[in-house]
């Protein structure tokens, strides 16, 4: 089983690469009830054990069927390359309430019993208030378990964007789609992607390529017109990203550096801003700050821009280094 994206000449005009924090937010709430998806999650899930625990999670867990369609309106494409939540959350309250009764009432259609459920008919019969009472929980979710982790989620998420922005430049669309996945697979028009049976004619809306921190092992594509199509895939350094500070750090590093220096620039295998680096390492802002100034200054970093973010790597001296320690 295998679907499809075919692509005309305007689509490779049309694709872009996004960070979505709404997007985290789904599919951390999918995992929450997916033994599949928890293997790389079992810090994060200690972590928020409690809090989860307080979270009614049952209404968005009914429009996130195993196989089948989840709502485009619940969770339409980023709006931009680095939207906020608060951006793509008040997109969700605009939602036309027509629109989304009838995208909802698809979704529930793949989950047996769903449609004819109390929740399945008051939503339907009252689609204003679904679209608050939804968009609400999503907002709950987000706050509770996916913001407080958000400066570790996103610094990997951009680090992903940067490697795979520089991987285009470098090869070009049509080799880098299959990069982003190997269950991917490209024959110069068409996109082949493993599960679903469907074609789909993306019509030159493009392609919105997302990397997610939550959606392994899946690759997904989404979004029915008028959305644009998208296809969300893990983020490269997933298996890395609940590391403890320190854990990683050669000692003889740690003894050319000092301790806090060498745990900054070994935390460095993908490109992170300082506030990401910080919160990774359990040190203060300013101090991560003066860390990656000296360590730049030496040579042995990089830095450069990447929306409101400043993303700083190792330069080859810098790889050396960190691996010579």
């Amino acid at each position: 089983m295998a679907s499809h994206l075919h692509f005309g000449e305007d689509d490779f005009l049309n694709c872009r690469f996004a960070v979505s924090p709404l997007w985290e937010t789904h599919d951390a709430v999918r995992t929450l009830r997916r033994p599949d998806r928890q293997g790389y999650h079992v810090p994060w899930l200690r972590r928020i054990r409690t809090a989860a625990a307080g979270l009614d999670l049952a209404p968005l867990w009914l429009l996130m069927p195993r196989r089948g369609h989840s709502p485009d309106w619940l969770g339409p494409p980023p709006i931009g390359p680095a939207a906020t939540f608060e951006e793509e959350i008040a997109a969700v309250r605009a939602a036309d309430p027509e629109a989304a009764r009838e995208d909802t009432a698809r979704s529930l259609a793949c989950t047996p019993g769903a449609l004819a459920s109390e929740q399945g008919r008051a939503w339907l019969a009252d689609p204003v208030r679904m679209v608050r009472e939804l968009a609400d929980a999503l907002e709950v979710a987000w706050r509770v378990l996916v913001e407080p982790e958000w400066p570790r989620l996103r610094a990997l998420l951009e680090a992903d964007v940067a490697f795979h922005s520089r991987r285009l430049a470098e090869v070009g669309l049509g080799a880098l789609l299959p990069e982003l996945d190997s269950r991917l697979s490209w024959d110069g028009r068409t996109l082949t992607l493993p599960g679903g049976v469907y074609e789909r004619r993306l019509g030159g809306r493009g392609l919105v390529l997302m990397p997610s921190v939550f959606c392994w092992p899946d690759v997904i594509t989404g979004f029915d017109p008028p959305w644009q199509p998208a296809l969300v895939y893990p983020a490269r350094g997933v298996g890395g990203l609940w590391a403890e500070p320190g854990t990683r750090t050669p000692e003889a590093l740690v003894r050319l550096l000092g301790r806090n220096r060498a745990a900054v620039l070994a935390a460095l295998d993908d490109p992170a801003s300082t506030t990401a680096l910080a919160h990774r390492l359990g040190l203060a802002p300013s101090s991560v700050s003066s860390h990656l100034s000296l360590l730049r200054d030496s040579g042995l970093l990089t830095a450069r821009r990447y929306g409101h973010q400043v993303l700083y790597e190792r330069t080859p001296l810098g790889i050396a280094l960190a691996s010579a320690g």
